[in-house]
């Protein structure tokens, strides 16, 4: 059990199906764990059938009582794969705008590249988007060289949502430190791990628009992330960022220098 991918969704029967049977379809040994919150489009009983008929034992399930957030159905996956033992955890969408082909990319980032995360970049050379309208260019766009301009942080793609991490780096972060859920948990998560002194490796995606489905983005979610990045970089100047997200099992330094070095 060393690769699993979460998938949040909500609202995606169209579309998850074929990014599971995707996922299989590399045969490169990677898992799958959905995190359905409660789609009323039965969604999750989409899963079900695919996990008796077909992929039992290598596709999960994990239902939430209602919409409650893309970051805390990251983080309820996270815990759920480090419980598990698994060695790399993966962030995916489920509506095709990552690349499954693109797993075997990220993995081998982390795994013999070098990387503690691997992100999926549109903003590195090579990295691209497809089918976006102009005003989503600009939000993307923008927001990702403003929080570069407010953080520091050396990431061309801050609010990348494809990405690989080693379980080492999410077990050295205490997750009841990570407040946002929506568009600034992205960001919020990288920040955090760059700020620990792990290494951050971006390889050039092409990210398409959905065909399928409606997009979950909205103007709370970009008013989330404009404020995030404030609020993110005006606390790092207060607290010792170390300290505020080693978790109860990451009490030294020690500890932190033996995950990067795994």
């Amino acid at each position: 059990m060393e690769k699993i991918v979460i998938i949040p969704t909500y609202n995606e029967r169209e579309n998850i199906t074929p990014i599971i049977r995707a996922v299989f379809d590399l045969q490169e040994g990677y898992h799958v764990l959905v995190i359905d919150d409660g789609s009323p489009d039965g969604t999750a009983d989409i899963v079900k059938t695919l996990i008796s008929n077909e992929y039992s034992g290598k596709l999960f399930l994990e239902e939430r009582k209602g919409k409650l957030g893309l970051g805390t159905a990251y983080i309820h996956g996270f815990k759920w794969s480090i419980e598990k033992g698994y060695a790399f955890i993966f962030e995916m969408d489920a509506d095709f705008s990552h690349d499954p082909h693109d797993l075997e990319r990220l993995y081998q980032t982390c795994k013999t590249g070098g990387a503690d995360l691997a992100v999926g970049s549109r903003y590195v050379k090579g990295g691209s988007t497809e089918n976006w309208p102009i005003d989503r260019h600009i939000y993307s766009r923008g927001g990702a060289l403003y929080t570069r301009m407010l953080t520091w942080m050396p990431i061309k793609d801050p609010t990348a949502g494809f990405v690989c991490y080693k379980k080492e780096v999410l077990e050295a972060i205490n997750f009841e430190m990570i407040s946002f859920v929506g568009y600034a948990f992205q960001i919020e998560m990288k920040f955090a791990i760059w700020k620990l002194g792990f290494v951050i490796k971006e390889i050039p995606i092409i990210f398409r628009d959905r065909k399928i489905g409606v997009s979950k983005m909205n103007k709370g979610i970009i008013k989330e992330g404009v404020l995030g990045v404030i609020s993110i970089q005006w606390q790092s100047f207060f607290k010792n960022y170390r300290n505020r997200l080693k978790s109860a099992n990451t009490d030294d330094d020690e500890t932190i220098s033996a995950a990067k070095a795994s």
